[in-house]
Parts: structure tokens; C-alpha cells; sequence
């Protein structure tokens, strides 16, 4: 009897130790999204991303590799290396240049004539490297987003 309650005693004590470590706080895909997009003069698009931390502490981010995709054309590549430290819940911006094809300019003037009416669709795909706040080493976590950019009344070239 005395032993079974020895055994006893030392599992609780055992049990106890264990629910004193740190919580681990659940770490999910972040949301990535075209925030603001302008139309520069030579061409190029400068895009603004909103990344939104979904994880239950913070993350440190540092790249994004995947591809954009305006109105079911040919997708271009995305790829930007950025320091972003967001905290839980929370969201932040990059900013970075791109070349559209032909095709992709093309078809945000079609819906530039329309005004604040036209609207063009796109999505985003890929990794983002980031190291959650309890974890030593980051790792990739894949996105998928799908949205609409609308002219911006009033500001020439600005879609959001």
C-alpha cells in the first residue's frame, strides 16, 4: 500500500513539473494581401503588402516568394526580403517593385475607363519565411490570397 502510494505521489509531482513549463502559444499561416498598388511612370507597379499575423505570438518575417496573378493572366513572380516584426494578431506592410506583363497593364486600363466601377481581380500564392516567437529557427509558411483592385477615386494610378 505504501508503495502504490509512493507511485501515486510521485506521478502527480511529476504531472505538476510538467503543467509549469511555458504554454506553447499555437503558431497558423499568416494572410497575405495587396494593401495599395500605384502605376509608376515607367512601368512598373509598386506594391504595397499587408501581412497579417494569425498565430497567437509573435513572428518575425523575412521573405516572400511566390507569384501574383491579375485577372487570370500569366502569373509574375513575387519575391521581396523585408525585417517585420509583428505581433500577434497583427499586421504590417512592405513595399517593393514589379514588372507587369503587357497583358496585366492592359487589363487594369480596361477597368480604369469604367472609374471606381471596374475592378479587376487577382491572387497571390507562396511562402513566407518567418520564425515564430518561441520556435530557434524560422521556416516557411504558404499563403493563398484572392481579392479585387479598384481604382482609387480621385488619386491617378492607385489601385486598392
Amino acid at each position: 500500500m505504501r508503495r502504490l502510494l509512493r507511485c501515486v505521489a510521485l506521478g502527480v509531482l511529476v504531472a505538476g513539473l510538467v503543467a509549469c513549463g511555458p504554454p506553447r502559444k499555437s503558431v497558423f499561416p499568416p494572410t497575405v494581401s495587396i494593401q495599395e498598388m500605384t502605376t509608376l511612370p515607367d512601368g512598373q507597379w509598386r506594391v504595397t503588402l499587408r501581412i497579417q499575423n494569425n498565430s497567437y505570438g509573435e513572428m518575425d518575417f523575412n521573405s516572400l516568394d511566390g507569384e501574383l496573378k491579375v485577372a487570370e493572366l500569366m502569373p509574375i513572380r513575387l519575391h521581396a526580403r523585408f525585417d517585420l516584426d509583428i505581433p500577434a494578431f497583427a499586421a504590417d506592410v512592405t513595399q517593393f517593385n514589379l514588372l507587369p506583363t503587357p497583358e496585366m497593364t492592359a487589363a487594369l486600363k480596361a477597368a480604369a475607363v469604367k472609374g471606381s466601377a471596374g475592378s479587376v481581380p487577382y491572387s497571390v500564392a507562396g511562402t513566407a519565411n518567418a520564425k515564430p516567437e518561441q520556435e530557434k529557427a524560422a521556416r516557411d509558411f504558404e499563403f493563398h490570397g484572392n481579392d479585387w483592385l479598384s481604382p482609387v477615386p480621385g488619386i491617378p494610378n492607385t489601385w486598392r
